[in-house]
């Protein structure tokens, strides 16, 4: 009888775990496949702040790069016709007596700085006559040319040329430390084509030398550049100035 009674109470252990173990399979298989997508929301999530914080560093450095494209610097130059380069030269392709369209005044004149103590370069272009103005006394051309400093590289402009009053050219590029540069520059006839002075604006480039940002003298029909600059002595001159 005892031996009855612990076969039966043996079998109902029995049965109460194997019952217990199957109930048990299910549950596993529940946790299983609750846990199996938990792997791939974690990529997600660490995806999305590799890509955040990507995004963040891109910005910073496109705050720099705006930060020195909107950057404006001012330089001025003297553009001087000493008479001593064969300068401007002029070509009547109209033919005609009187300044028309279509000719044309390849030119290249001295260049010094704004404080008239050094000798840059040159300048150097091509100025297309568009319209003659009679009651202005002038001529209206379309002028491409460029600004030569010597190592420090060089300066393109274009735009509307007026001999008889203040105006604007686009700066179209540079190269050396102008790479990349944009901005504008104010004409001013002083004596044409004798003598004249250019303020440029200029953006999308690092911090101009000192050497060329000396304070300008005032633009007058007087003004001559130093003896020294104009001797292209030492120390008066930028390196390696374009001549």
């Amino acid at each position: 009888m005892a031996i009855a009674s612990s076969a039966s109470a043996a079998l109902r252990t029995t049965s109460s775990s194997s019952f217990k173990l199957a109930s048990s399979f299910p549950t596993t298989q529940k946790i299983q496949s609750f846990k199996l997508p938990n792997p791939l929301i974690s990529k997600t999530l660490k995806l999305s702040t590799s890509t955040n914080s990507k995004s963040f560093y891109c910005k910073s450095q496109s705050s720099s790069t705006d930060s020195t494209n909107t950057k404006v610097q001012e330089l001025s130059v003297y553009e001087m016709n000493e008479r001593d380069r064969g300068s401007p030269a002029y070509l009547r392709l109209s033919q005609k007596t009187v300044n028309s369209l279509g000719d044309l005044v390849p030119f290249s004149n001295k260049l010094y700085t704004g404080d008239l103590k050094k000798r840059i370069g040159i300048t150097a272009g091509l100025c297309i006559l568009i319209k003659h103005e009679e009651e202005k006394k002038g001529d209206r051309y379309e002028a491409i040319y460029s600004f030569y400093f010597g190592d420090y590289g060089h300066i393109a402009v274009q735009g509307s040329y007026l001999t008889y009053e203040d105006t604007y050219l686009a700066v179209t590029g540079g190269s050396g430390i102008f790479a990349g540069v944009s901005g504008q520059v104010k004409l001013q006839q002083i004596i044409f084509p004798f003598k004249l002075f250019y303020t440029f604006y200029l953006k999308g480039i690092p911090d101009l030398p000192s050497e060329l940002l000396g304070t300008a003298v005032a633009p007058s029909p007087t003004v001559e550049p130093s003896p020294e600059a104009k001797a292209c002595e030492a120390g008066a001159t930028v390196k390696n100035f374009t001549n």
